[in-house]
């Protein structure tokens, strides 16, 4: 099968070409550096540097199947410069789908953010919830899923929204929570927790993995278009202690002004016949035996999106 992946050397991007070339499918992947490309040359690897804005200059008469990853990241990395992220987030996923269409496309697998519900009280945030986005980033993509959305009756379409997602990829990113602890405890000695009571739901980047397999290679027509992914709904001081655990070190609670919590609900997902195998807690230990092979040196500027964004000044 010939995937084209966008944001194909992210933090997800990158694990989810790498699995599907071991599956021997065919990869395209279009992305923009921003973060480099740790990608190894492979014979049904084909990268290409670009900007979702001109993906319709882009040659995807073979592809079956896309992926659509890239887009400007979370809250403060998207306040940056709101406009570039509406570009991106929003008017680009207008262009991939009137793209997809015309070239025949079986389906795009859009990853949206499980954070487009905002604050919620629900113990069982469910699709079915209104969406309400605190944010600009949360705003970008709830209505791209509501440009993707549009096009249901002419492509299939499948939205996703993600949990908080933790693990090792080899663009690993230090600034997403379970991630982000677990190196200040390893390097620092130290976690440091910015209030503590706010509610988290995760899910391990290997399970992001086996979702896009669930999803993109499955014969069956799907009931929804829209799933939640996530399945571990925990405090960030319940993260932090977690890793205490395993490492011994200090947990320092900073006071925040950071009032988003919410909560996921995964049991649609669920009954379309997905189970998750990894969790939080394997992925602390797996980033511990990352970090325990690696110098603190190697992690810079390209781990953290606010920082590297900060620099590149995208326009």
């Amino acid at each position: 099968m010939n995937f084209l992946i966008t944001g194909g050397c992210g933090y997800i991007g990158s694990r989810v070409t790498q699995h599907l070339l071991k599956l021997k499918h065919k990869v395209l992947v279009y992305d923009s550096f921003w973060f480099g490309n740790t990608l190894k040359k492979h014979k049904n690897l084909k990268v290409i540097k670009g900007d979702v804005r001109n993906f319709d200059k882009l040659n995807i008469q073979k592809v079956d199947i896309i992926i659509h990853l890239a887009n400007v990241a979370n809250d403060p990395t998207v306040e940056l410069n709101p406009e570039i992220s509406w570009e991106i987030n929003v008017l680009a996923s207008k262009i991939i789908a009137d793209h997809a269409i015309k070239n025949k496309v079986k389906k795009i697998i859009f990853f949206s953010s499980g954070s487009v519900y905002g604050v919620k009280k629900e113990r069982n945030v469910t699709e079915d919830l209104k969406l309400n986005p605190i944010s600009v980033y949360n705003k970008t993509k709830m209505i791209a899923e509501r440009v993707f959305l549009s096009f249901k009756d002419k492509i299939d379409i499948i939205c996703l929204r993600p949990a908080t997602v933790c693990g090792v990829s080899d663009r690993l990113r230090l600034d997403v929570t379970v991630n982000k602890l677990t190196f200040d405890g390893f390097f620092k000695k130290q976690i440091f927790v910015d209030g503590g009571a706010q509610i988290r739901p995760n899910i391990h980047i290997e399970d992001i993995v086996r979702i896009i397999d669930h999803f993109a290679l499955s014969k069956k027509k799907f009931k929804h278009n829209i799933y939640n992914i996530g399945f571990e709904n925990l405090s960030i001081l319940q993260i932090a202690k977690m890793i205490q655990k395993k490492l011994g070190s200090k947990i320092k609670i900073n006071r925040s002004k950071d009032i988003r919590s919410y909560r996921q609900d995964s049991s649609r997902l669920l009954k379309t016949g997905f189970m998750p195998k990894y969790n939080v807690e394997k992925a602390i230990q797996q980033l511990i035996n990352y970090f325990d092979s690696k110098n603190k040196n190697k992690f810079g500027v390209n781990n953290f999106n606010l920082k590297k964004m900060k620099k590149l000044n995208v326009k």
